[in-house]
């Protein structure tokens, strides 16, 4: 991770916003966004940038919807003594614009059951080899889950990831206890005539609850990780991503991350401010599919469908006699 403490701070405004320092709508202003990858902080890390607040800040911190922290009402005098103190305690400023963000992860197969990958290890490599680079168009945003639970909601990113399982069964091994059917919340499991689980892998939402659930084994996992949806986005026109790979296996994600991330830098050339998702929509999703199996053949989906766009339903509420 860059080190963004020592040195002065430009004094240009889009220039601050650039590392995170965001003018507010009070004279001489800033909110210092924190680099916060995943969403973990250390504890010491968390009093440090505590006591910086505290000395340096208004009254509260606020939590921002991607996982970070942010120091409100800071004076613009403060403005290099804020990040340089932050510096000291490894604690780094976030960045904005056209650039790589900080990826936002649950807490992954670490402490949480349900979790079936590492989303905070991936969080941190994502951060450390791709958060702030250029991308030369618009903002591009990655997200971890570690589950199909999908609690950060992944496919809202530009690429998400989110942690899969395949089971297989080994009928001889099944005793028709009736444990795996009645945790199966998809209705991908049945019963036979002899009482044991029937497998509709067309159903199946690969959670692996039946895995952890069978009390003789008789589950077992064929094949564990990521599914990755692209295109997503929020904000005035939101767009939910598109599964273009499965199984993408975890030591590969980050490489896979930063192939899209090179498609879309080519394929937006020429058309200014404009997400990778709109550049799906608009029919580009065969030319990302073909270069992506190029180089992840056994993972890339056959087809996809571009993202879809969800309709806000605030256009045109108000009657045409109505004015402000």
């Amino acid at each position: 991770m860059e080190r963004q403490g020592a040195g002065s701070l430009p004094t240009d405004v889009k220039q601050l916003k650039a590392r995170g320092i965001i003018k507010e709508r009070g004279d001489g202003l800033f909110t210092v966004r924190l680099r916060v990858p995943g969403g973990r902080l250390p504890v010491q890390r968390l009093k440090d940038i505590a006591r910086v607040a505290e000395s340096h800040g208004g009254e509260f911190v606020h939590l921002t919807v991607r996982q970070s922290l942010e120091l409100v009402g800071v004076d613009q005098s403060r403005l290099n003594h804020v990040v340089n103190q932050l510096a000291e305690s490894d604690q780094e400023v976030a960045v904005c614009g056209a650039r790589v963000r900080v990826p936002v992860a649950c807490g992954g197969c670490e402490y949480n059951p349900h979790g079936l990958v590492d989303t905070q290890q991936a969080a941190v490599a994502v951060d450390g080899q791709l958060c702030s680079q250029e991308t030369g168009h618009h903002k591009f945003k990655v997200g971890f889950s570690g589950c199909p639970h999908d609690c950060p909601k992944a496919a809202t990113n530009d690429v998400g990831c989110i942690g899969v399982v395949a089971p297989e069964l080994r009928v001889e091994d099944c005793v028709g206890c009736g444990a795996c059917m009645a945790r199966c919340r998809e209705w991908a499991i049945s019963a036979g005539a002899d009482r044991k689980a029937i497998y509709h892998p067309e159903r199946c939402l690969l959670c692996g609850d039946c895995i952890k659930t069978c009390p003789t084994g008789a589950w077992r996992e064929r094949r564990r990780g990521y599914a990755v949806p692209v295109g997503g986005k929020w904000g005035r026109q939101p767009q939910v991503g598109t599964l273009v790979a499965i199984f993408v296996p975890e030591e590969t994600v980050v490489s896979f991350i930063a192939a899209v991330l090179d498609w879309y830098r080519t394929a937006a050339e020429g058309r200014g401010r404009i997400r990778l998702g709109q550049l799906l929509v608009e029919g580009k999703m065969p030319d990302l599919l073909n270069y992506l199996r190029q180089l992840f053949p056994t993972v890339v989906v056959e087809d996809a469908p571009p993202p879809t766009v969800i309709d806000t339903r605030l256009r045109g509420i108000l009657p045409d006699t109505e004015t402000a």
